[in-house]
């Protein structure tokens, strides 16, 4: 890191990637930030630099080894493992250099990381927290690939909770063939595609196949409202609050539909006897429905929300891109892998483009979506701009 680099850093303060130490803090306490870090985002701890004002301090070279040895050890502590880097930069201070000593700590591809003790910490903001709830570390799994929230079963449920005739559609438009045809019970076909896991329903096989999905999970809907104006606390609605329910390809057409009916048909070139061209491509919302429905993060106990605004649709997802994907990355037809069962499903059952190219196809044919990727607020929004007709 070059000095003016590190200054620049320096100036913004501490943060979630930044933590400033003036001296080697207690073991205990760099062990929990180099957990937090690696469970979060990675970041980086300046060590020479005063934790409040933010002034260089800096270190004698006596310290600089003493700590760089110490925070080796404190890393083999860890567990998995994880791997720093340290590098020395010198600053300016009163006409004379003094050297900061900078501990690089990676985002942890094998979450969640533990300390000595077995603690879990994840950053908040630029302070640490120690991890208790159970929904929380396993989404830490999940990030890593070692938990899939999709192939988990749900507890309470049983073969009771699918809806037969659904499944037994599916089947065929899968294999061309019904299970029966296949040689196969009911039951058999069930556990073939893990709808049915030790005897309860798999969330996907919940989400796709269930009698009533939202009696089980009821945070998994999709909340819709139309607004007159611009600004979400406004409380005129054009469409009351609303929650669909049902499962995920239901969702999709409730949604599209809500969609439709708030939106503008606009007369191009056709006749005026004719309904006119939707303001937002429908292939775009048919794109980006479906990444909200399939991809979104199921860890997370929280609805999907499209909102209708004079100026824009919002469609907001819970979860924050996986795998340390980027927005720019997504562009380009890389895919986001979160649920495996649920995109082998939609496959058969909704007009699924492939995996990766959905986002891409969305903005081919509306170049003007937004895609914001909230990695503190863990949220994925697109926003996209409609047509001013007033």
């Amino acid at each position: 890191m070059e000095a003016i680099e590190l200054r620049k850093i320096i100036s913004l303060g501490e943060t979630s990637k930044v933590q400033f130490k003036e001296k080697m803090p207690h073991k205990e306490s760099i062990e929990q930030e180099i957990v937090a870090m690696s469970n979060s985002i990675g970041g980086v701890i300046l060590i020479g630099i005063q934790d409040v004002s933010g002034d260089v301090v800096g270190l004698s070279a006596k310290e600089i080894e003493s700590y760089d040895n110490l925070i080796s050890q404190i890393a083999d502590n860890i567990k998995p493992t994880v791997y720093i880097t340290t590098e020395v930069v010198s600053l300016p201070k009163e006409k004379i250099n003094v050297d900061v000593l900078i501990v690089n700590v990676a985002e942890g591809i094998n979450k969640p990381y533990k300390t000595k003790k077995g603690e879990i910490f994840v950053k908040q903001g630029s302070n640490k927290r120690l991890l208790t709830d159970n929904a929380e570390i396993m989404r830490l799994f999940q990030h890593s690939g070692n938990l899939l929230a999709d192939e988990m079963e749900v507890y309470d449920t049983s073969i009771d909770d699918i809806d037969e005739k659904l499944f037994a559609g599916y089947f065929v438009k899968e294999f061309g063939q019904t299970f029966e045809d296949k040689g196969l019970s009911y039951e058999q076909a069930l556990r073939a595609k893990r709808v049915l896991r030790n005897n309860r329903v798999s969330l996907a096989g919940l989400l796709f196949f269930g009698l009533a999905p939202q009696t089980i999970k009821p945070a998994f809907t999709i909340k819709v409202v139309s607004f007159y104006g611009n600004d979400m606390a406004d409380n005129q609605y054009k469409s009351k609050p609303a929650d669909l329910q049902g499962t995920i390809p239901k969702l999709f057409q409730e949604c599209l539909s809500f969609l439709k009916s708030n939106l503008h048909f606009i007369q191009k070139e056709s006749s005026f006897n004719t309904k006119g061209q939707l303001e937002i491509s429908e292939i775009a919302l048919v794109e980006l429905l479906q990444n909200a429905l399939v991809h979104r993060d199921y860890f997370k106990n929280a609805p999907i929300r499209v909102f209708v605004f004079k100026n824009r649709v919002e469609i907001i997802s819970p979860g924050k891109l996986p795998n340390g994907l980027t927005v720019e990355e997504i562009k380009y037809g890389n895919p986001v892998i979160r649920n495996n069962q649920l995109v082998l499903f939609s496959i058969h059952t909704m007009p699924f483009s492939g995996l990766g190219s959905g986002i891409r196809r969305a903005l081919k044919e509306q170049p003007n979506i937004e895609l914001v990727n909230d990695v503190e607020g863990e949220l994925f929004k697109v926003l996209i701009p409609r047509v001013n007709i007033d």
